[in-house]
């Protein structure tokens, strides 16, 4: 669907106030503090803005969060930045803003569903706020790019990190896993600049890393029943397809494949997901691979839907510095860290997997949603990781997801809600959901459409599982009053 044109300059018209709002804090020689998400997108935008500020010779600070909590508020009080800018989140605590830090200069870039309030005197680029999906049209480090870009032209050499921060917010939702929307105007300044090639091919994670049957066993979108975490069965598969896992002593990936081999490949996975009953899955393996030039072969960097693992990766592992650094161009000794990151991740992530499946009481499936219990196991910055893993392959991918893990040294819960675009054209908003569903037991909780979360004590966990059963099935059921007023 093509995007509103007035719709388009009103976004780039936001984003020029935020863009005058910074140059003249940092022309002025104030302290700008940024802060900023941990996932992909959040530390994409992050290092987008950081670059920006870097070449304005601007005084700044990044600081990577989960959310938006007391101990931040108590930060930026005691140390009066002249100008705080939120990327990647701040629209879900606009009233927190509004009530705790209304005296300061404040610019918020996100492209999550705005909880109500009005923003007092804050700079507010939102999507959302002219009518634009912030779920799949833009991402917080598009929102990002586009007031760096307003700052200097110079800064559209930051396109292709926007695309990461779009593609590890799963913004694909395109035909054929294509970037859409203001994403295409970023894709359009990357390529301009020779930064990024678009292809279609194959979209597996590690096509430029990892031997071709360890790529098959680890992918979990699509996942592949029985060659997924499977790899002796994967090497099974490709010989049953004529295709050589190595030559000589070099082991082969997905890039190295000729077209001829590709095309088989991709048949054989067709056939074997359809006699699955996989026709999603089956559909999709095909689509729109997005490579940065600049970035060498066989490394995690070149294809930007593993960059943005690795992103996420330090994100999580609590090292998001390495990824704001190489998205500001460290290509040395930030990249070798991340890259031991990432692979910490990963065992990190099958430990996860491994431990709910253990015992079947670890993911429970209700009347309208499944719920993964990750208790005190699953560290609360990974939960949100687990659970879209395991959304995509679900006996009833019908049915939303929720995980929890315990934050015990604050007593709450951290939520993570995941589901299938199949569901959302149903008319499920798990956004709306953990909002009101958190803010009826005293929590706090918003998101996406597709993907959302929420805090809440951990006194009021139960409750708030069985009130998001409920409200799935009212919205499942197209129930009006669902939502208070």
């Amino acid at each position: 669907m093509a995007l509103d044109e007035n719709q388009v300059a009103s976004f780039l018209s936001s984003a020029e106030v935020a863009a005058k709002t910074i140059r003249e804090t940092a022309s002025e020689g104030g302290m700008i503090h940024v802060f900023s998400h941990l996932d992909a997108d959040g530390i994409a935008a992050a290092g987008i803005i950081g670059k920006a500020l870097f070449r304005l010779d601007a005084r700044f600070r990044i600081q990577i969060t989960q959310w938006i909590e007391e101990k931040i508020v108590g930060e930026v009080v005691a140390e009066k930045p002249q100008l705080i800018i939120f990327t990647d989140l701040g629209s879900g605590y606009v009233d927190l803003l509004k009530e705790k830090l209304s005296e300061f200069k404040i610019v918020i870039l996100d492209h999550h569903q705005i909880v109500e309030g009005e923003g007092a005197d804050f700079v507010h680029v939102n999507p959302h706020l002219v009518g634009i999906d912030g779920a799949r049209d833009v991402s917080g480090s598009g929102v990002a790019y586009f007031v760096a870009k307003a700052l200097d032209k110079a800064n559209t050499d930051s396109a292709p990190v926007a695309v990461v921060g779009a593609l590890g917010d799963i913004q694909d939702k395109y035909d054929q896993r294509m970037l859409g929307g203001l994403n295409s105007k970023i894709v359009e300044d990357a390529t301009s600049l020779g930064l990024l090639k678009v292809e279609k091919d194959l979209v597996f994670f590690g096509r430029e890393t990892r031997p071709i049957h360890r790529t098959l066993a680890s992918t979990t979108s699509p996942f592949i029943p029985g060659i997924s975490g499977e790899e002796d069965k994967s090497l099974a598969f490709l010989a049953s397809v004529d295709i050589k896992p190595k030559i000589g002593e070099k082991w082969r990936a997905l890039r190295d494949l000729s077209d001829d081999e590709k095309r088989r490949l991709c048949s054989a996975l067709a056939e074997y997901l359809l006699s699955k009953g996989l026709h999603y899955e089956a559909s999709n393996l095909i689509g729109h691979v997005y490579i940065l030039n600049r970035e060498e072969p066989w490394t995690p960097l070149r294809d930007a839907r593993e960059f943005g693992l690795v992103l996420n990766a330090t994100g999580r592992m609590g090292r998001a510095s390495l990824g704001v650094a190489v998205c500001m161009g460290d290509r040395g000794s930030a990249l070798e860290a991340a890259n031991k990151v990432l692979e910490d991740y990963r065992r990190t992530i099958n430990k996860y997997l491994g431990w709910i499946m253990e015992k079947p009481e670890r993911m429970k499936e209700l009347q309208n949603i499944y719920v993964v219990n990750g208790e005190d196991f699953i560290d609360d910055r990974i939960v949100g990781a687990v659970s879209s893993i395991l959304s995509s392959s679900l006996p009833n991918p019908e049915k939303p997801l929720i995980a929890y893990s315990h934050v015990r040294e604050q007593d709450f819960a951290k939520i993570s809600a995941r589901t299938i675009d199949a569901v959302v054209s149903k008319g499920i908003n798990l956004g709306d959901i953990m909002q009101v569903a958190a803010e009826r037991l005293g929590g706090k909780g918003g998101g996406h459409n597709i993907a959302a979360g929420a805090q809440v004590s951990l006194d009021n966990l139960d409750d708030f599982v069985k009130t998001v059963d409920e409200l799935v099935g009212k919205q499942l059921r197209g129930e009006k009053d669902w939502k208070p007023k």
